[in-house]
């Protein structure tokens, strides 16, 4: 904002019109004297003071004019606040008005943008680097959790096809949220590849992926009747059937002989 040249009979005078004049407050008015002024001689030779005075801009001044010299331009009547958090160094801005997705355009590139050159603009003369965040109808909420889903929907997929899958390209502050969906992931992995304005997330699958196994019990008796889970060597098994059944044999050898037997009988008898 350019210097405006106020005057008076005195300087408070003239630092109060300036005030009046620029509708702010003492503190946030900057300004130089040009002329003392002085009273005369009974009024005679008598001298104004001058000044010249502006309104201190802030970091929400400079992004709200900004703005709304971009939305003259477009002939758009657009609500615009801003707020700065001192702390985070985080300066937040909302817009509202009528038809907002011309300025959210086609997945939030145009919102970008804007935020794009409004960082450029408050970031010129700051000390520190301030991080501008615009929003408009709650959209960045809406695309992180839709960014969200995908990434989880995309790791899916990697965990069934063992296949690495590129995402679009996307800006720096989507990319953190698909990283961030994933971090605690046990399968896959995130990496960003590529250049700007073409960089993207690559989700894969992680080399050394846990395999769950089961403990050897030897304990446990196998289905073949040997502990520990071994197997019977099949000379074992010949060996019991073998006994097994010649005792059968000799079993019923021995019942069909005694059964075949007949009953000596004595000549006395006879």
């Amino acid at each position: 904002m350019d210097m405006l040249t106020f005057s008076a009979k005195t300087v408070d005078e003239a630092v109060t019109k300036a005030l009046i004049d620029l509708g702010t407050t003492s503190d946030k008015l900057e300004y130089e004297v040009i002329e003392k002024g002085s009273a005369g001689f009974l009024g005679i030779g008598a001298k104004p003071a001058i000044i010249r005075a502006r309104k201190k801009e802030s970091i929400q001044d400079n992004a709200v004019d900004f703005l709304a010299q971009i939305f003259d331009a477009m002939n758009m009547q657009v609500t615009i606040a801003a707020a700065f958090n001192e702390e985070e160094k985080e300066l937040s801005i909302t817009l509202e008005g009528d038809d907002m997705g011309i300025l959210i355009g086609k997945r939030g590139q145009t919102l970008d943008s804007l935020q794009y050159l409004v960082s450029l603009i408050v970031n010129k003369n700051s000390d520190g680097y301030l991080r501008v965040k615009l929003d408009t109808e709650n959209y960045r909420e809406k695309r992180k959790k839709t960014l969200e889903t995908l990434a989880k929907n995309i790791a899916y997929k990697v965990k069934r096809t063992k296949r690495p899958v590129s995402l679009e390209p996307m800006n720096p502050y989507e990319r953190r949220i698909i990283h961030a969906a994933l971090q605690n992931d046990k399968y896959v992995l995130t990496r960003s590849e590529g250049e700007e304005p073409f960089r993207h997330v690559v989700i894969a699958l992680k080399k050394e992926v846990p395999v769950k196994r089961e403990r050897y019990d030897k304990s446990r008796t196998s289905r073949y009747g040997k502990s520990g889970g071994g197997y019977r060597s099949e000379r074992e098994h010949r060996y019991d059937r073998s006994e097994r059944y010649g005792r059968s044999e000799n079993t019923a050898v021995k019942a069909a002989e005694v059964s075949s037997e007949e009953p000596e009988i004595s000549s006395e008898e006879e």
